[in-house]
């Protein structure tokens, strides 16, 4: 009976593996950067563009210093017919009061009505209205669920780093409506600076001023720390320790698979993350340490994953090349991860205190290692010591060798 639940178990483990593999080899390709893009039309082609990092939105441009104009594509997924969509920029200072807007929504009769608006005042209805710049060639289409807002500007040659702001809201009788003002919303972050020179955005919130891409840095370091740095070693300790008590076999084998996935599930986040960051910037060279261990270790953690899925059983005769393999890559991913973290910290330079808690875990984590290592090596001797008193002769029961004894006492 025991037997069979493991194997269902074993089953389910196989299964919940072949997801992580296909996760693992996706996650990537489904997240959508502004580089990666391709608009439909051959002759939309922009030199910049940024993921800007609230409501789901993009934008694009090519900016002419000759003329102090700039081609914008203002891309916003997630819309709706019920929806209107709009940009902006901000000559005379942040957030929304005295933001030139370009705003589009699908009127009611089926049709993307494009426009310009000068906004006043909150509680604005997005009337129409000249802005104080030019614009020209202003259009927008509406596919796929995603409102994109094509438009040149013709702006003052002072005007390379501007202010913009990015919004969404309801039709209300089909004309716009007054969006979420609530203070966590994603509606009341979305405004920042822009420059048209060096594609570098920023948005502002409650705390200052912070760089959208910053902020995704922060992201891509968290999720590697947690995944690669914290879970990974756990999970190797569960392996090491928890197995030489018998009342834990097999609980011990599916705790240290579950650590392990779960680190390799975050993990592959936090490596597609790493790789958005790199195609978005043209310095990440300097960073070629960095990035080639992180891209060693999603292939050693990838083949540690189809390993388990080929594992031999106990009695095969190659099962003790596949532990040499399995704990040598193991241990060395263990290794390069830590290594790796210290190489994003240097990176990233947060406050210090960061990286005292990192290593503050990592203290914590090597004292129980060492606590369990010597616990471990105590029962081991123990059991020896026992087998040896319960046949001194060196033959087990019915005259079997002393092998048999060692492995009936699981030593």
């Amino acid at each position: 009976m025991h037997r069979s639940k493991f194997t269902k178990m074993g089953k389910g483990l196989t299964t919940l593996l072949l997801s992580c593999v296909l996760f693992s080899l996706c996650a990537s390709s489904f997240a959508q950067t502004c580089k990666s893009y391709t608009f439909s039309s051959s002759n939309r082609v922009y030199s910049s563009c940024t993921d800007l990092p609230v409501l789901s939105a993009f934008l694009h441009w090519s900016y002419d210093q000759s003329t102090s104009k700039v081609d914008i594509a203002y891309r916003h997924t997630g819309a709706s017919t019920s929806n209107w969509v709009a940009w902006a920029i901000n000559p005379s200072g942040q957030g929304m009061v005295g933001a030139q807007a370009l705003v589009a929504y699908q009127n009611s009769s089926s049709a993307i009505h494009a426009y310009t608006s000068p906004v006043s005042g909150y509680g604005t209805t997005l009337a129409e209205g000249s802005l104080s710049f030019a614009v020209s060639n202003l259009s927008a289409t509406f596919e796929n669920s995603e409102m994109t807002i094509f438009a040149t500007l013709t702006l003052d040659s002072s005007m390379t780093t501007v202010n913009q702001v990015w919004q969404e809201g309801p039709l209300s009788g089909g004309s716009p409506s007054s969006h979420d003002t609530t203070s966590s919303s994603a509606n009341m972050q979305s405004a920042g600076t822009l420059n048209f020179l060096n594609d570098q955005a920023t948005t502002t919130s409650a705390g200052g001023v912070v760089t959208a891409r910053r902020r995704r840095q922060n992201v891509h370091g968290v999720l590697n720390a947690v995944s690669w740095g914290t879970l990974m070693p756990m999970g190797a300790m569960i392996a090491r320790y928890l197995k030489v008590f018998k009342s834990a076999d097999p609980a011990w084998f599916y705790l240290h698979i579950a650590c392990q996935t779960s680190a390799y599930v975050i993990g592959v986040a936090g490596w597609a993350t790493g790789l958005k960051l790199g195609s978005e910037a043209s310095s990440v060279n300097q960073y070629d340490t960095h990035r080639n261990i992180g891209i060693t270790l999603f292939c050693l953690g990838s083949l540690q994953v189809f390993a388990l899925l080929l594992r031999p059983k106990k009695d095969h005769k190659y099962r003790l090349y596949w532990n040499i393999y399995h704990h040598s890559v193991g241990y060395s991913v263990i290794i390069l991860s830590i290594i790796n973290i210290y190489e994003g910290l240097e990176i990233l330079d947060p406050e210090k205190k960061w990286k005292k808690i990192y290593t503050g875990i990592l203290i914590f984590l090597g004292i129980v290692a060492a606590l369990l290592e010597a616990f471990t090596w105590f029962i081991v001797i123990k059991r020896k010591q026992t087998s040896s008193v319960k046949y001194p002769d060196g033959n087990g029961v019915n005259g079997t060798n002393s092998y048999a004894a060692r492995t009936e006492n699981g030593v």
